[in-house]
């Protein structure tokens, strides 16, 4: 086994010993070529697959030249350059010139041994040295110069990389790579050197390098990578310029191993400059079709705040946005800025004038290993061949990433095969769709409620989704299978079907329950970019075995057939984790189209989202719900009424809120209400430093809602019904476990009656595969 060595100094003492060896040997040749002979003939000896006419007419030397010191140098130069030799030698024998090569040997088989951080499938790409080529030691170092470099940037400097030889028959090798792979070399502390504005800490909160800590081992954030501190570089004038320093800049990044080798400091010097305000601001306005007062309120930069990047950016998007919807492909905004230093202030002038016409050549997707590509190009509304418009470009990222597929999504745009051609790519790295999810919740009065769903939100790639949920708990046993299509038959309508049985059981000592069992089929489409319809048509049958004076029902058989509708608008920037926009919503269902049940139910929903800081990340939710249920000749039975309580209305226990049956054997029942109404209003924030990279957060909340009126035979003395408002405050934890979202809610009642039924602790954990 032959071994090759990583240093460099070893390489150039290799290089040394080997001129020298080749000086020896030319000395006969050289003495002869001084003589001014001849050649008469050129002889290869030792050549076995590089056939010796190749050979010589590498040498560029031919029968009947003359040779001299400089023409057998650069005979043996050109050798050596094809690579396709380990050695050479030249002889002249009289007037005939002897050339001896030793081939290099060809790569049979490569291996890695001693690697178990990177693994074999992604460091075979990045090896030059392949099996059936030709071995030189030139590309061995390469090699591991590639090798090290990975590991590197894993944040493993100590590592070490050795290619070794394993010689076999015919003039072949194996090429084995020893790794030595060494501990994480993390960064042990992060310094800055000229900031007299912002701290330390504030920086640090700012670039994505972090220092060692021991809860950072869900992440990589404190193993040192160059590219990190390069990006890190950016986030600092990004920021800086955020604040207003517009003269802000990084001298240096410079990162330095501690004195025992087993960390960096890494160190940012910056010089940040005075901070700058707004000056004048105007709109120069080259498109005569679209009049300045439909701009001049989309620009959000003010004269005397202070000078912020990110508004200006944002009103360049706004300003290509609102212009798209005139019909205009091709536009360019640029911000056109002056700096007055003495006054330190900036003026800016936004100029609107038609862009160059673009059109788009390809959308290349990557990174979707299981999704098909369908799914994501049916969110875009351009093909190619279609005019390039910035507005559905960011339009279509923002339909991808709440698709839910997807960790990321990143869409960039560069030039085609042509000035007037663009190339569109889409990069995502796939999410876990699968899920599989607990949640429990528990009350003083019915004790622990436990649910479980089983569901796939991306089944096979084609953005299907199919779920299968259960409720289990002292009082109700529910079911419910559900499959959704977001795109029948390829084209932009979402078709689903449900079906569900709900036993109840409302009383042991009674043996009274409630069976429901029936299917939902739903059809929904868009109305245009933010607005989408969906209807919904439900048939089930409920048969009861109770009492009907409990409950003021005289059914026990009832077969319910209704229609319903929903309208709603949607800006959110995220379905999943929204910090922006807002959701509004109306629905109607109406029963009557056959069955036994009449009746006309209404419900508005809506919800806003405020992000009130940048750093932390601070968002406020707040969101409403009103809903009313008005029988059609007939009373409504109490499973069509509304129920509140439990994650409707937390502090309070499912159906804990609301008209109750006051005395008796059936003393606490539950019988629903015709008219709803609740209010939360919601801060979420990361809690410490850890919320990076747990994904740990915090909820402060208030909530409050009321629930009432029935249509029943029975006396209003025979059950309680009070209108007034309650209302909970409490606290809440979110984090992202290896397991899965993990969500526990703490809340307390601050407002009730006393036939309320109080509820303090709902949680719930799910896992994603």
């Amino acid at each position: 086994m032959l071994s090759l060595g990583v240093s460099m100094d070893k390489w150039r003492a290799a290089l040394a010993a080997w001129a020298l060896v080749a000086a020896v040997l030319l000395q006969p040749a050289v003495a002869n070529a001084q003589s001014g002979a001849a050649v008469r003939d050129i002889e290869v000896v030792g050549a076995q697959r590089v056939d010796p006419d190749t050979v010589r007419s590498y040498m560029q030397v031919r029968p009947g030249d003359v040779l001299g010191p400089r023409s057998i140098s650069d005979a043996l130069k050109s050798l050596f350059e094809t690579g396709y030799f380990a050695d050479v030698s030249i002889d002249l024998r009289g007037d005939v010139l002897v050339v001896t090569v030793a081939e290099n040997p060809i790569v049979s088989r490569i291996a890695f041994e001693g690697n178990r951080r990177i693994d074999d499938e992604t460091l075979g790409p990045e090896v030059q040295l392949k099996p059936r080529q030709i071995f030189t030691r030139s590309a061995a170092e390469r090699d591991v110069k590639r090798i090290l470099e990975l590991y590197r940037r894993s944040g493993r400097f100590a590592a070490n990389v050795e290619a070794k030889l394993i010689e076999l028959p015919q003039n072949r090798v194996d090429v084995a790579f020893e790794i030595a792979e060494g501990d994480q070399t993390l960064i042990e502390k992060i310094v800055f050197i000229g900031n007299t504005q912002f701290s330390d800490s504030d920086l640090i909160g700012e670039i994505s390098s972090k220092e060692e800590a021991w809860y950072r081992f869900l992440s990589n954030d404190d193993v040192y990578d160059p590219d990190r501190v390069a990006f890190d570089r950016e986030l600092l004038r990004g920021f800086y310029l955020s604040q207003g320093y517009v003269d802000f800049r990084v001298t240096s990044a410079v990162a330095e191993l501690t004195p025992d080798r087993d960390g960096f400091i890494l160190t940012f010097t910056v010089e940040e400059g005075s901070q700058y305000t707004f000056g004048a601001i105007s709109l120069d306005n080259q498109l005569t079709d679209i009049p300045d007062f439909r701009l001049s309120p989309l620009l959000k930069p003010r004269s005397g705040e202070i000078y912020d990047n990110n508004l200006v950016r944002e009103t360049v998007d706004k300003l290509v946005d609102e212009v798209g919807t005139y019909g205009f492909a091709f536009v360019d905004v640029q911000p056109r800025s002056t700096t007055l230093r003495e006054e330190q202030k900036v003026d800016l002038v936004f100029v609107v004038d038609e862009g160059s016409r673009v059109y788009v050549e390809r959308i290349d997707i990557e990174g979707n290993l299981r999704t098909l590509d369908r799914v994501i190009r049916r969110e875009f509304g351009i093909v190619e061949g279609d005019a390039f418009n910035t507005s559905k470009i960011a339009r279509a990222t923002r339909r991808v990433r709440n698709l839910g597929y997807f960790k990321k999504v990143d869409v960039s745009n560069e030039q085609g095969s042509a000035p007037d051609r663009a190339r569109v790519t889409v990069e995502v790295e796939e999410a876990s769709t699968g899920e599989f999810s607990i949640g429990a919740g528990y009350s003083s009065e019915s004790g622990v409620l436990f649910n479980v769903r089983l569901a796939e939100r991306n089944l096979l790639g084609k953005g299907q989704e199919l779920a299968l949920a259960t409720t289990l708990s002292e009082q109700q046993n529910q079911i419910d299978l559900s499959f959704t299509e977001p795109y029948f038959r390829d084209q932009p309508i979402s078709v689903g079907a449900d079906v569900f049985r709900t036993i109840t059981d409302y009383d042991d000592r009674q043996e009274d329950e409630e069976e429901v069992i029936g299917g939902r089929l739903r059809v929904g489409y868009k109305l245009s970019e933010d607005w989408t319809q969906r209807w919904r048509y439900t048939l089930s049958r409920r048969v009861t075995d109770y009492n009907e004076r409990r409950t003021g029902d005289s059914d026990s058989n009832t077969l319910l057939s209704a229609i319903g509708h929903e309208v709603a608008y949607d800006t959110r920037d995220n379905r999943f984790n929204p910090t922006t926009g807002r959701i509004l919503s109306i629905g109607n269902d109406l029963a009557g189209l056959g069955g036994d049940a009449r009746f006309l139910r209404t419900d508005v929903r809506a919800s806003q989202y405020f992000p009130m800081s940048k750093r932390p990340p601070v968002t406020l939710a707040l969101s409403a719900r009103a809903g009313a249920i008005v029988g059609l000749g007939e009373d409504v039975t109490g499973s069509d009424r509304y129920f509140l309580g439990g994650r409707s209305l937390r502090g309070f226990e499912s159906s804990g809120v609301g008209p109750r049956w006051k005395g008796g054997v059936f003393s606490g029942f539950a019988l629903g209400g015709n008219y709803l109404a609740t209010a939360t209003a919601e801060a979420i924030f990361p809690i410490g430093l850890s919320s990076e990279d747990l994904g740990l957060q915090g909820r402060l909340f208030a909530e409050f809602g009321t629930l009432t009126g029935i249509d029943t035979d029975l006396r209003s003395d025979e059950f309680y019904d009070e209108s007034s408002i309650r209302g909970s405050l409490g606290f809440g934890i979110s984090w992202t476990t290896p397991l899965g979202p993990l969500r526990l809610d703490f809340a307390w009642p601050v407002v009730k009656e006393d036939f309320d039924k109080d509820e303090t602790i709902l949680f719930s954990i799910g896992a994603q595969f």
